[in-house]
């Protein structure tokens, strides 16, 4: 759903209103409201959130975030995965992790739903990139592939059960096929 205030507001102004479930975003002056995740999208979120933290969060590389508001540009985003490398999560004063965050995520990472804009999630991942994320995935799972978008702007689809998925530079510790992603679907 998304919303067209009646008087245009800035993100600032957004992000003093009340959440809503399901979340809303800020895109473009909207506020557009995220579908609910369905079973597909949230078994294929937690695995995978949960995969590239027991990769990465360990050895202090990078941490993946479930649902995590993004603020940066002139945009509120809550992609469905966001990976930040260690030293740019956002601290406390006593060294915890804030609960704002307001940069771009290294890598973004988003799950279509049924009947969700595909055009509209790829622009989040367009924004994120010409912002500064590193990489860009955009999972199918009724469909089975994965489309990745790199930092230069171009884009690869793998659909492959053996094709390994690239991943940024500093996640090269993480490695997953295809058909690795999607078999958490069976289990």
């Amino acid at each position: 759903m998304v919303q067209t205030p009646v008087k245009p507001i800035t993100l600032e102004e957004f992000l003093k209103l009340p959440e809503t479930k399901p979340a809303c975003e800020f895109i473009d002056g909207e506020i557009v409201q995220k579908p609910v995740p369905q079973g597909k999208h949230s078994t294929v979120q937690l695995d995978l959130g949960s995969a590239i933290n027991l990769a990465l969060k360990p050895q202090k590389i990078a941490r993946a975030y479930s649902e995590l508001r993004c603020n940066f540009g002139d945009r509120s985003i809550i992609p469905d995965i966001s990976v930040f490398t260690w030293e740019r999560i956002p601290r406390d004063n006593d060294g915890k992790v804030s609960n704002l965050f307001e940069s771009v995520p290294n890598w973004v990472i988003e799950i279509l739903s049924p009947d969700q804009n595909q055009t509209k999630v790829i622009r989040n991942i367009l924004y994120c990139l010409a912002h500064g994320t590193e990489m860009g995935w955009l999972l199918d799972p009724d469909e089975e592939l994965v489309f990745v978008y790199f930092s230069d702007r171009t884009i690869a689809m793998f659909e492959n059960k053996s094709d390994r998925l690239p991943v940024p530079s500093f996640a090269s510790s993480f490695q997953l096929t295809v058909g690795e992603l999607f078999s958490w679907l069976e289990d």
